[in-house]
């Protein structure tokens, strides 16, 4: 099982990293927008990460590869909510093709995805770490060479226990 903690480290059998958290730090989660990295535990759904970037995943969670046209919903009152979407769209969205480096890997954590509540939150992925670990919208954010350390050595089971 993988453990994060309110003291910014994600832990996982013998190693430890740092990591960056949500700006209202680990509670329960309250509504889209609080900045809140939710407590509770979780498993990872999918990898997304950028083909042009990231060379190769060792990992047998599925993946897929981030073109110019996924994005993830954040619009609340929409059927599409906390799920992948086709862009260009009105809808309000990350765009998970960025200019940065944040969203060269990005794992689907399952928050809020079955049954998915309108307005309890979306878009709660593990990803790869601004410069000096600034905090996040809610996520969960590691370096990019302990992520992919981290996707090597776990499996499709494995488990997320955020405390």
């Amino acid at each position: 099982m993988i453990v994060v903690k309110k003291n910014s480290y994600l832990e996982y059998k013998n190693l430890k990293f740092r990591c960056a958290l949500g700006k209202a730090g680990i509670q329960k989660k309250i509504k889209e927008g609080d900045n809140i990295t939710p407590k509770g535990t979780y498993k990872i759904l999918s990898i997304y990460y950028r083909q042009d970037r990231i060379k190769k995943i060792n990992c047998s969670i599925k993946k897929i590869k981030i073109t110019k046209k996924i994005g993830w919903c954040d619009d609340s009152k929409s059927k599409y909510y906390n799920k992948q979407i086709k862009l260009p769209c009105r809808l309000s969205h990350e765009i998970l093709y960025r200019k940065d480096n944040i969203y060269d890997i990005v794992c689907v954590i399952n928050y809020n995805i079955n049954p998915t509540l309108k307005g309890k939150g979306s878009a709660i992925f593990l990803h790869v770490a601004k410069n000096k670990y600034q905090k996040t919208k809610g996520c969960i954010a590691l370096k990019k060479n302990n992520l992919l350390q981290l996707l090597s050595l776990i499996k499709k089971n494995t488990k997320i226990k955020i405390i």
